[in-house]
């Protein structure tokens, strides 16, 4: 599906992450990928699950820099000279802000979750744009349910999301005249290192497994398989969309009987 194709995977923090399942999924249907790394601390594990992959390009990129951002694409530009697709698999708040009450969301806590998981896909965007534009592509980000439903413990992550699929929405209409799609893939609650900072995450899966229509947890390689048709030519018609990869639960109002208590 992606014979020939080159993408930038931004996120990948360890072998449970849902970017690198999707890093794994398009790496398998051909794609060469370019992967970032966010400081030294984090360099030796991406670099070790890079080399299960074939021959990809690994750099350090923080995203909340914009020298940062401009390195790490001319690094691909100079690697690839062209680009086919873009993951962005990164957010992040205070853990401080994440416990307790939203209205007690610092001014400096609700900054920096919409810097980094809202307004970097409009930075990294706004720098692939150039390797795209001649030839179109397609990028894809990570949303929540929690962007449009007040979910315990998820507070102003939940308000930085509505701000990322907002983006989403106002990038596909900017860049669609180049031919680029711009997507987001609202998952289920996945067990990955970023989710266990959200207090409850726990019973958030158990519950989230009892009431989705499927009856049991999101899957990392379902989301994984999503991102692979999104940044594909199967894909080629979806733009400015959130598509729900979380076992039907988003449709879901009242609570099933046979919920366990």
């Amino acid at each position: 599906m992606l014979t020939g194709k080159k993408g930038v995977i931004l996120g990948v923090a360890n072998k449970r992450s849902i970017a690198w399942g999707i890093a794994q999924a398009t790496a398998q249907a051909g794609a060469t990928l370019a992967l970032n790394y966010q400081n030294e601390r984090l360099e030796a594990n991406v670099r070790e699950l890079a080399a299960t992959l074939d021959n990809p390009l690994v750099a350090p990129c923080d995203v909340t820099s914009d020298a940062d951002i401009a390195a790490f694409f001319e690094v691909v530009k100079t690697s690839f000279g062209t680009l086919d697709f873009l993951v962005h698999a990164v957010a992040y708040a205070p853990k401080e802000d994440l416990e307790g009450a939203f209205v007690d969301t610092s001014r400096e806590g609700f900054r920096i979750a919409h810097d980094i998981s809202a307004y970097s896909l409009t930075a990294v965007a706004r720098a692939a744009l150039p390797l795209m534009k001649d030839h179109g592509g397609s990028i894809v980000t990570l949303t929540y349910l929690g962007s449009e439903r007040a979910v315990v413990g998820y507070n102003v992550m939940g308000v930085a999301k509505a701000a990322l699929e907002a983006s989403v929405r106002y990038l596909a209409a900017d860049l669609g005249p180049y031919g680029i799609r711009v997507n987001a893939i609202s998952a289920g609650p996945i067990n990955t290192l970023a989710a266990r900072g959200i207090q409850g995450f726990t019973k958030m899966l158990k519950h989230h497994a009892a009431v989705a229509p499927l009856r049991r947890p999101t899957e990392v390689a379902e989301v994984a398989d999503t991102a692979l048709f999104l940044v594909s030519h199967m894909g080629r018609g979806i733009t400015g969309e959130v598509i729900y990869v979380d076992g039907g639960y988003h449709c879901i109002g009242l609570v099933p009987k046979d919920e366990p208590a």
